[in-house]
């Protein structure tokens, strides 16, 4: 499994130019408008990288103008958006390297325009680098829409292909194809799993039950919650950590998953009335919104990161140390990466073993992290 050890993001949104370490679990606690989502998004929009809608992507959170870095530049500075990852392989100890820079097309010349719309996002430069030991080498270099790969013999090749300015390399199936580290990282990249809330309302697939398919891990809306509720119960047979988890939360409270048929559904039965369950439809938005937590997080078998935006959106206060504790557990399995309001959920999490929350915060307009070097090391990291 190749864990997420670096991220650095500049021009984007509030992000001027930042780089920090992600550990096994990482914890963000910040107000309103700090840009705790922009990391998250940041995130994000490394794995469209690999998923080849990295352009699409940012076309639609508005192009361009709406997404780089509004602040100051320095004069001659191109308006760029450049964003980079660094994995790790604990068993072999190889690095891996990834960067892509987005830029605008340029304005003049109007052959350009057949490579991208006038006002569409168009991939500037791309690189992966592999780290053994002490070599480096240059595994895919892309600028503009000429590059190289190099093969298993250390030989340089063209990419092969007639790359379009809006599409990345690494999201590139044909480039992938027998090139075994960008097909690893590639495949790394796009089994990451993002949770910015789960919607709960009438409509919310959350509440309706599904395909009765062998399901191990849980969608990013959640819409097979009950499939990953069925996979643990009846696949697995083991629901020792997720009836612990509905108890802690919901004192007396059993997670009912009848045996599917052809459609995969589940209920919840409260002490009170403890002859009758509940199912998705008539559960609280609260109760439904932990439950799809909990899917996410004790899932058969785990994404290898999971980014969790405001987790603690429409859940009562009590819920905080339940969550904080199935955050823990899931972090024992993979790596997690949470970004949230609540003080009271950043410190339950370092109450049950977890890290120190990091603090992010606003200075001149610029996201930062409190206690980050420039050289992208926490200060407090010489300490431990």
């Amino acid at each position: 499994m190749l864990a997420v050890r670096e991220v650095a993001v500049s021009g984007y949104r509030s992000l001027r130019r930042i780089s920090f370490p992600v550990e096994d679990l990482s914890v963000f606690v910040g107000g309103n408008g700090t840009g705790k989502t922009n990391l998250y998004r940041a995130l994000e929009l490394l794995q469209a990288a690999a998923l080849g809608t990295l352009t699409r992507d940012l076309a639609a959170e508005g192009g361009m103008d709406s997404v780089l870095w509004a602040g100051r530049r320095r004069q001659g500075e191109p308006a760029r958006l450049r964003l980079s990852v660094s994995l790790r392989d604990d068993e072999t100890e190889q690095v891996f390297a990834y960067t892509v820079e987005i830029g605008l097309v340029p304005q003049a010349g109007a052959e350009i325009y057949g490579a991208a719309f006038r006002q569409e996002p168009q991939v500037k430069a791309e690189r992966l680098t592999v780290r053994n030991g002490g070599r480096t080498a240059v595994i895919l270099d892309r600028d503009g829409r000429s590059g190289f790969v190099r093969d298993a013999d250390g030989r340089k090749q063209s990419l092969g292909i007639d790359l379009l300015a809006t599409e990345t390399a690494l999201g590139s199936a044909l480039i992938a194809t027998g090139q075994p580290e960008i097909a690893l990282v590639r495949l790394a990249m796009t089994a990451w799993r993002f949770h910015h809330g789960f919607r709960t309302d009438a409509d919310s697939p959350l509440r309706r039950p599904c395909l009765a398919v062998t399901t191990p891990t849980l969608a990013s809306d959640g819409s097979d919650l009950a499939a990953v509720f069925a996979t643990l119960a009846h696949i697995r047979q083991d629901t020792t950590d997720l009836d612990e988890a509905i108890d802690g939360a919901f004192p007396g409270a059993r997670l009912i998953v009848p045996e599917p048929a052809r459609e995969a559904s589940f209920g919840v039965t409260f002490p009170d009335f403890a002859k009758r369950s509940f199912d998705a439809a008539e559960l609280s938005d609260g109760t439904l919104r932990f439950l799809a937590l909990a899917g996410a997080l004790l899932g058969y078998r785990l994404p290898p990161f999971i980014a969790l935006n405001e987790p603690e959106t429409s859940l009562h206060p009590d819920l905080m140390e339940p969550l904080a504790r199935l955050v823990a557990r899931a972090a024992e399995r993979t790596q997690v990466w949470l970004v949230t309001h609540s003080d009271r959920l950043a410190d339950a999490i370092a109450a049950s073993g977890g890290p120190r929350p990091r603090t992010v915060l606003k200075r001149e307009g610029e996201t930062w992290i409190e206690g980050l070097r420039l050289s992208g090391t926490f200060a407090d990291a010489d300490d431990d």
